[in-house]
């Protein structure tokens, strides 16, 4: 099993609640995630170890770890 860290170092599991911490322009859209923006009920990626997936709203948004850190 892969061991998946925040930026902080910190281990992350399924259903923990993650914080943006910086500006983030979203692929394919104008949208930006600003830094404070709190994910909740996250998802691990089996394929990537610093990737993880979670909700926006009806859409699923992929995110690199070392953008994150644990709420």
């Amino acid at each position: 099993m892969v061991i998946v860290r925040d930026s902080n170092g910190r281990e992350l599991i399924t259903g923990d609640a993650v914080q943006v911490i910086q500006d983030l322009r979203v692929k394919g859209s104008s949208d930006t995630l600003k830094r404070g923006t709190v994910f909740k009920n996250i998802r691990l990626i089996d394929d990537d170890e610093e990737a993880i997936e979670c909700g926006s709203g009806r859409n699923t948004i992929v995110l690199k770890t070392c953008f994150l850190k644990k709420a």
